[in-house]
């Protein structure tokens, strides 16, 4: 191989020496507290960087008392409704000693920065000395998860609002984490997982570009954000075709001249659908192969699901072994002693280039369709996922893919400890929020929330207003009622 790590088109890796990704555990439940305290255990057990779940009612912009919220407050993430709410969730975490703050946050990612920014503020804190991750990818929201709130040209428009801001004020964060995790697990293929993907991201670089800002100046804080499978080998040619076409996109179609451009990022998230409820501590196994297949693959954060995952929210127990799978692959394997150390094997290079070409024919059939927006308003994307989701799921049923526990080898079930919220929580974060509004100034968030909406009429970049709201205590939930009238609600169309 003439290529070398480090090297355009940075197949092998965007860095020529070997290094230890981010190890990062996504965890979140009930209440701020609650949830404090489970990541300052994760980090005294050697945590470098965390993803933060949030609650339903939180990710669709909705606040804890509202009406729609009952049932679901705290339930598969943590409830945050104000900046108090994340005072809360980072009290005794020194900020510059994350490497990443990771959340779930796509159609709220506006709100997710200024709680941040404001809160780094309030500790007297400049934002660029920590690491901020924020998802902000809302456009796979509509085809692969369904948390979005605006019609998603005004969902883009936010998105890349953030982008816009944190490119010019805060570089060192990430803008934008390209998702493709939430496809792949809706059922794509791995072509399928990285064309959607970098087509999204193109929507976004196309709208930041029509703003004036520098491709150089934004697609340096860009991650991607992608499933690690148990298919070891396509999954490791996956990774590297990946950072080959994103780096070709960049310095061919965008001509970006940074090096930092060029070079994906990649957070790698062990494969939720594999998790079995049978057989729980099969689990152990698969995440571990999965664990081994991202760090072969080169990836620079990563994320590694508990065995019982499938069953709920993970306990603590769960949620440790699964950092302890990333501490041993990294650690007592030796697969980081070396970059790309699997280079140069035959199938491995045949399956990188057959992935690279096959990547680039569906990203041409997408712009051809119209690009990422007309692919989710016509159903390309949401009946190409189902097609092959039900493709399969019928494999699975059929007996031609093996589960071990689930169509193969099926024994007895086992009971296991599942964890389950405090059902106090919903109660003790309703509570909390009505002392809020009763405590804050009424006012100045009167007038922050004004000035939003003054600010969203104009169209203008809503970040810097949806700060000075945030620092005020102005609610997840009254932002994005604001926006609405600007901006209005998704409804599906007959595409869904």
């Amino acid at each position: 191989m003439t290529e070398q790590p480090g090297e355009f088109p940075f197949t092998r890796g965007i860095s020529s020496q070997p290094r230890v990704w981010t190890m990062g555990q996504y965890a979140g439940f009930g209440t701020p507290r609650e949830t404090n305290q489970r990541f300052r255990t994760l980090l005294d057990q050697g945590l470098t960087g965390f993803s933060v779940a949030l609650d339903l009612p939180t990710q669709l912009g909705l606040d804890s008392d509202d009406p729609r919220s009952r049932g679901e407050v705290g339930k598969v993430g943590v409830a945050i409704d104000s900046l108090a709410d994340i005072e809360i969730l980072m009290d005794g975490i020194p900020l510059e000693k994350i490497s990443q703050i990771r959340t779930t946050a796509n159609s709220i990612g506006y709100i997710w920065a200024a709680m941040f920014e404001a809160l780094a503020r309030k500790r007297g804190v400049d934002p660029n000395e920590f690491g901020m991750f924020i998802q902000n990818d809302v456009l796979k929201e509509y085809v692969a998860r369904g948390t979005q709130i605006f019609p998603p040209a005004a969902g883009l428009k936010l998105s890349v609002d953030v982008m816009q801001h944190i490119s010019r004020f805060i570089p060192n964060w990430v803008s934008l984490a390209m998702s493709g995790y939430h496809i792949r697990e809706s059922g794509s293929s791995a072509v399928q997982e990285i064309a959607f993907t970098f087509s999204n991201a193109r929507a976004y670089l196309d709208e930041a570009l029509r703003r004036g800002v520098s491709i150089d100046a934004v697609a340096p804080t860009l991650f991607t954000f992608l499933s690690t499978t148990q298919d070891f080998l396509p999954e490791i040619a996956k990774f590297r075709a990946a950072r080959r076409v994103w780096a070709k996109l960049m310095k061919e179609t965008y001509g970006a001249q940074d090096p930092r451009s060029h070079q994906l990022r990649i957070f790698a998230f062990t494969a939720g659908s594999s998790l079995t409820a049978q057989q729980p501590l099969n689990n152990i196994v698969r995440t571990a192969i999965e664990a081994l297949t991202a760090a072969l693959g080169g990836v620079q954060t990563m994320h590694v699901c508990a065995y019982d995952e499938a069953l709920g929210v993970p306990t603590e127990q769960a949620a440790t072994l699964a950092l302890r799978t990333q501490q041993v692959v990294a650690f007592e394997t030796g697969v980081t002693d070396m970059v790309d150390p699997l280079g140069g094997s035959y199938l491995l290079e045949q399956l990188t280039d057959n992935f690279e070409k096959q990547i680039f024919v569906e990203l041409t059939l997408i712009e051809d369709k119209g690009g990422a927006l007309a692919c989710i308003e016509n159903g390309y994307f949401s009946t190409s996922l189902s097609d092959s989701a039900y493709a399969q799921a019928m494999a699975v049923d059929r007996g031609e893919k093996k589960v071990i526990g689930v169509n193969s080898f099926i024994t007895e079930p086992v009971s296991f400890e599942v964890f389950t919220t405090n059902p106090a929580s919903e109660g003790s974060q309703v509570a909390n929020l009505t002392a809020l509004r009763a405590s804050r100034d009424f006012d100045a968030v009167t007038a922050a929330l004004v000035n939003l909406h003054e600010v969203a009429l104009a169209g203008g970049n809503i970040v810097p207003s949806c700060v000075e709201a945030v620092a005020v205590y102005a609610t997840v939930g009254e932002i994005v009622e604001v926006l609405k009238k600007i901006y209005g609600q998704w409804r599906p169309s007959t595409a869904f």
